[in-house]
């Protein structure tokens, strides 16, 4: 593997900054957009389409100087209400995982490691710990609360291939639902879900065929999944049966981007879809039925952020937060949702 460079330049889409975080983790390990610029403030909570302006609630990285970028990924509440975030390109002993306290607007490191490259962070119902996903070498490892007790929950090949899993879903009993974004870096359909028991002993292959698969949530009602394709700007649906099997599956919404790119998904307790664009510091809000109601915008001159990838919803409230990123910093900003926050309304 050839090593990364020591300031590489920022990536406009998600597949070079994934990229660059996979060189850059097997490098240490020893192997070789235009922003938006919306104008001012609109009602919060409109429910027709328009624009919704987010505000700025404080910056939670910089640039590193190691990578020559900061991505900030999987916006997660723990019960108590702390906020939890990933810094996917962060180096070796730099923070990985952060915790935000929105109310008083300061944040402390949680954990780092020396090799994991976490694209999202999701609490499990059924045990309590923080489970993240390792994109660059295919594994998932769970953490304690407070950051420490590190364990792999999960690595190893799926039916003959390597997982690049992305995001995770919950299902009430606690069995995750991952997208597996094989084939990003190549631009093949290759991309996967994939279902593994809240034990990690059972594991299978639920949808492939797809394009570099990144945001994955479930409905409101937990019938079925929403599933970003990245490379192909679509959100799909896949229908699912009481065994969790998938009954049937279709393309449900095609986002026009842009340049922007479709990353994670959070969905809210009325069925709305807030779906994070990578590219483009914004995020774009459907309703169940494919129906665009707004799209939240970062105020004008907010300069250097070029992704909003996802947002996570207060529980039971409508205040929400969106991880916005470029080589500006990382950032959090906050919007008021159209419907009230679930555990689906943390995005990946």
């Amino acid at each position: 593997m050839r090593r990364l460079p020591p300031r590489p330049r920022a990536a406009r889409a998600k597949a070079g900054l994934l990229a660059i975080a996979f060189a850059f983790t097997f490098a240490i390990a020893g192997c070789g957009t235009e922003s938006g610029a919306p104008g001012g403030l609109s009602a919060p909570g409109a429910t027709t389409t328009g624009t919704i302006r987010a505000q700025k609630v404080m910056q939670l990285t910089r640039t590193h100087e190691e990578t020559g970028m900061t991505l900030l990924e999987g916006p997660a509440f723990h019960p108590d209400g702390g906020l939890f975030v990933v810094d996917v390109t962060a180096p070796p002993g730099k923070p990985k995982v952060l915790r935000v306290d929105v109310r008083r607007k300061t944040v402390r490191a949680v954990h780092t490691d020396g090799r994991g490259a976490y694209t999202s962070a999701q609490f499990s119902p059924y045990d309590g710990r923080l489970y993240l996903t390792d994109y660059a070498h295919g594994e998932i490892v769970s953490l304690a609360p407070d950051g420490g007790d590190p364990r792999t929950f999960f690595a190893g090949e799926v039916d003959g291939a390597r997982m690049n899993p992305d995001d995770i879903a919950f299902d009430e009993k606690g069995h995750l639902y991952v997208s597996d974004s094989r084939g990003l870096s190549e631009g093949a359909a290759h991309g996967r879900v994939v279902r593994i028991d809240r034990e990690g002993g059972k594991v299978a292959v639920l949808a492939d065929g797809l394009a570099a698969t990144n945001g994955i949530s479930f409905d409101e009602a937990y019938r079925g999944l929403w599933i970003s394709e990245l490379t192909e700007n679509r959100i799909s649906y896949l229908r699912l049966d009481e065994g969790g099997e998938v009954a049937s599956r279709h393309t449900a919404i095609r986002v026009d981007g842009g340049i922007a790119q479709t990353d994670s998904i959070a969905v809210d307790a009325d069925g709305n879809l807030y779906q994070g664009l990578h590219g483009r510091p914004a995020i774009v809000v459907y309703d169940r039925h494919g129906e665009r109601l707004a799209t939240v915008e970062v105020p004008a001159g907010a300069e250097g952020l070029e992704s909003a990838t996802n947002v996570a919803i207060t529980p039971g409230g409508t205040k929400a937060y969106m991880t916005v990123s470029g080589p500006g910093g990382g950032y959090l900003y906050t919007f008021d949702a159209l419907g009230k926050g679930t555990r689906q309304s943390n995005g990946g």
